[in-house]
């Protein structure tokens, strides 16, 4: 995108961006919360993502940020090396292995890993947030390494003000709140935050009702520019040494490279002008604002889908709304830490209560499994890896069973894919061979995009005797979104009754 075209639709930006900041401030202060970092960070990574990595990114409507996905990560990996400074560094070293991958040109990685596997690795982790929340919903008190459920380890205030907040958040999403012309515009994790405000200073000095001050928001107050830098934890650069700290690093490359080419993915999907975002850039951008968070004490960051789909609802076109939201919360870290620090905790735990049941709701089982068990048994060999292992090596489960599969389907018969380019008069033919698996996307989507505007395809798969899920949804979308708009005539012929699938 032409510089000089980012301030065109500034009228719709700015006001987007403040919608995205609305959104994105109690997610900043949620996600770290899970993390087990200091809330600030999460708000660093947050200004971070919003100025850094959309100033370097080349999407359009993508909002960067911290992200649910790597709390988990980040939670463990902090425990593990005892040390927030030396975390920091794993930070960095991510950042730079990430701009690599973008220099290596492996924006197309996400099409190596089945749809099932991705799933499973989401499912996982909102499994994991949607437990780790449980002590700052209960408003616990106890021991932190013990959890004790008894009536003197849990306090009222807490648990009353975390089920009203689910009330509010479920309330959000009904109909007589999405058809209000006002009630819409507000984001719910705003009316939450605004509710546990006003209960806290309500029952500030009830001693059944009230919020503890060690399950408040805690956010040191800034009153210049000087106490903002003191505030900034640096990483321990002689940690660089430690193979810890570079196994942490390879953890949180991979996965927030993978979850932010998700997000492009399902951004650009989203975007009323239909623009495509570089993923190659996308890596570089996010590696580099990885670096300096990491740098100055942040969360790890990625493209975020929920921001991004905000942005877009919002009316955002540019790359000026990110940066309008990233300017928003550093102004409002130093404008209004004093009333940040009035939220509960326990509303910032209702929201990652939420997104932990959106990430691995029972929903998603029952849609996996009804794609068959070549998608389900990885699918669920995934999110047990993720629960009872860590990320990396669910992951790494999750794989090793599909390519099992892969492996096994490809003796009895190898994968081929031929393309068949004729006269401009006659169709083109894309001929899908025996054993079609997700190894193949790359290769299929990189075909599907160079067919030429205006011409006629068949999408022959009529030989193909397994057509995987993930490579059977893309060509899909392919006849019914992509093809529509590029004045393409493209048909496929199905492989077990010949059946002709017409855009």
């Amino acid at each position: 995108m032409k510089t000089n075209s980012i301030f065109k639709n500034v009228n719709k930006d700015f006001p987007a961006s403040i919608v995205v900041f609305l959104v994105a401030l109690p997610l900043c202060l949620g996600i770290a919360l899970a993390s087990g970092a200091p809330l600030l960070s999460g708000i660093i990574s947050g200004i971070v993502g919003g100025v850094v990595v959309a100033t370097f990114s080349g999407s359009a409507i993508g909002v960067s940020g911290p992200a649910a996905g790597l709390a988990v990560i980040v939670f463990h990996a902090i425990d593990d090396l005892h040390s927030f400074e030396a975390f920091l560094m794993s930070v960095v070293l991510a950042g730079v292995l990430q701009i690599i991958l973008g220099l290596l040109k492996a924006g197309v990685i996400g099409y190596y890993f089945p749809a099932s596997v991705i799933k499973g690795m989401l499912t996982g982790i909102g499994i994991n947030i949607f437990f780790q929340q449980i002590p700052n919903a209960l408003g616990y008190v106890g021991p932190a390494d013990e959890l004790t459920l008894a009536m003197s380890n849990v306090s009222t205030g807490p648990m009353i003000v975390c089920a009203v907040s689910l009330l509010l958040l479920i309330l959000w999403e009904e109909p007589i709140i999405k058809k209000h012309k006002f009630l819409s515009q507000i984001p719910a994790p705003l009316v939450v935050v605004a509710f546990g405000i006003g209960y806290h200073l309500y029952f500030i000095n009830n001693g059944t009702l009230q919020i503890m001050p060690e399950q408040l928001v805690q956010i040191p107050v800034i009153h210049n520019w000087a106490e903002f830098v003191a505030t900034f934890h640096f990483p321990d650069f002689s940690a660089i040494t430690n193979p810890e700290v570079h196994t942490i690093a390879f953890t949180m490359a991979i996965v927030a490279s993978l979850e932010t080419l998700l997000s492009v993915e399902a951004a650009d999907k989203l975007d009323p002008q239909h623009r495509h975002t570089p993923t190659n850039r996308e890596l570089i951008a996010q590696g580099t604002g990885n670096i300096v968070s990491g740098l100055i004490g942040g969360l790890p960051i990625t493209q975020v889908i929920v921001r991004s789909s905000v942005n877009v609802n919002s009316g955002g076109t540019s790359k000026l709304s990110a940066i309008f939201h990233g300017v928003l919360l550093f102004v409002c870290v130093l404008a209004i830490p004093e009333i940040l620090d009035f939220i509960p905790l326990a509303c910032l735990a209702a929201i990652l209560l939420q997104v932990g049941y959106k990430l691995a709701k029972p929903a998603n089982f029952k849609m996996m499994f009804n794609k068959g068990l070549t998608s389900f048994i990885p699918f669920i060999v995934t999110v047990v890896g993720v629960v009872f292992t860590d990320l990396l090596e669910g992951i790494a489960l999750g794989l090793l069973v599909s390519i099992v599969e892969i492996v096994y389907n490809s003796i009895k018969s190898p994968v081929e894919v031929e393309f068949k380019p004729e006269q401009h008069s006659v169709p083109i033919v894309i001929e899908l061979s025996h054993q079609v698996s997700f190894l193949n996307k790359a290769k299929i989507k990189k075909i599907l995009d160079q067919v030429p505007n205006n011409r006629e395809v068949i999408i022959d798969s009529s030989k193909s005797q397994s057509l995987h899920t993930d490579v059977q949804e893309m060509i899909d979308q392919f006849i019914n979104e992509e093809a529509v708009k590029r004045n393409i005539n493209a048909r496929q012929i199905d492989n077990s009754s010949q059946k002709i699938k017409l855009a």
